[in-house]
């Protein structure tokens, strides 16, 4: 039997999450399934009843996809309450290239990124700038303070 994965995150602005991590990840927005216009639709046509959609829910992406179908699907779920303590989890962002590439490229790849996830809602926590160990990454937050790296 096949498995799939999607990585599910709970959140209170799915549609912030969305603009946020597709362009974090080089994701895309999901479209709706099936030539439907919106999700809403396709929930819709499926047979969802129309209290189980709150107003707004499908109107716009709640998910991003690879457009390359290698990684996972992400969803971001609307939660009511709101995040309160450090994740469990985090995402590291390897943009460096790893320790074969010099560590004044890697520095480089990293800092760019940076300035492209704060411009994108990002918040900069810290740089982890250790040359004796061969290390540069920054320690960072996402939109709704979900800790991630970017290495």
């Amino acid at each position: 039997m096949e498995m799939t994965l999607q990585l599910t995150i709970d959140c209170s602005d799915p549609q912030r999450m969305v603009t946020f991590w597709a362009r974090a990840l080089n994701y895309v927005p999901e479209p709706a399934p099936d030539g439907h216009a919106t999700w809403r639709a396709y929930w819709e046509a499926r047979g969802v009843p129309a209290d189980e959609l709150p107003p707004g829910a499908g109107d716009v992406p709640e998910s991003i996809v690879d457009p390359e179908g290698r990684g996972p699907r992400v969803w971001f779920q609307q939660v009511p309450e709101p995040k309160t303590t450090k994740n469990r989890w985090h995402f590291d962002l390897k943009v460096g290239g790893g320790r074969d590439v010099p560590l004044d490229v890697r520095a480089q790849r990293v800092g760019a990124a940076v300035d492209r996830l704060v411009e994108a809602g990002a918040t900069l926590l810290r740089l982890k700038d250790e040359p004796e160990m061969g290390l540069y990454a920054a320690a960072m937050r996402d939109p709704e303070g979900n800790e991630f790296d970017v290495v």
